[in-house]
């Protein structure tokens, strides 16, 4: 396998992506979405230990980030993309294809609600949209 492209990763761009990514499921999920998210997820949030490993979970979420970053980034710089509008389509392409899709898949066998789904999936489409910009615009 050829590594060369690693070595035309902005690092620092990918630590800012992920981070980005992480920061909108903090306002994603407080202050847009948090009381209906809960309220899909209530048996889980009412559960006597809801808050125990709370930050684990984050970090576990950051570090996940970071790695949906990276492989961002190594698309990006694989395919030589640059500006803002590359990383918009890159990651539109990626959320919807990839992320979105494996919660929505997931979601059915669990017979999760509508609600739910809109709320992640699209969470993760912007997510990857907003790293993927930051990433193809950095260079």
């Amino acid at each position: 396998m050829n590594t060369d492209v690693l070595q035309h990763i902005n690092w620092l761009s990918l630590l800012v992506a992920g981070l980005a990514y992480f920061f909108l499921g903090v306002i994603w999920y407080s202050f847009l979405f948090g009381k209906k998210w809960q309220s899909y997820n209530s048996a889980a949030m009412n559960a006597p230990d809801a808050k125990k490993g709370a930050f684990g979970i984050m970090f576990f979420s950051l570090i996940l980030m970071l790695v949906c970053s990276f492989g961002l980034a190594l698309i990006i710089t694989r395919f030589n993309l640059s500006g803002w509008l590359s990383g918009v389509k890159i990651g539109l392409i990626t959320g919807l294809c990839f992320a979105a899709t494996a919660i929505h898949i997931s979601y059915i066998y669990e017979k999760r609600p509508l609600g739910l789904h809109l709320i992640n999936g699209l969470y993760n489409i912007l997510g990857n949209i907003i790293a993927a910009v930051i990433i193809a615009s950095w260079g």
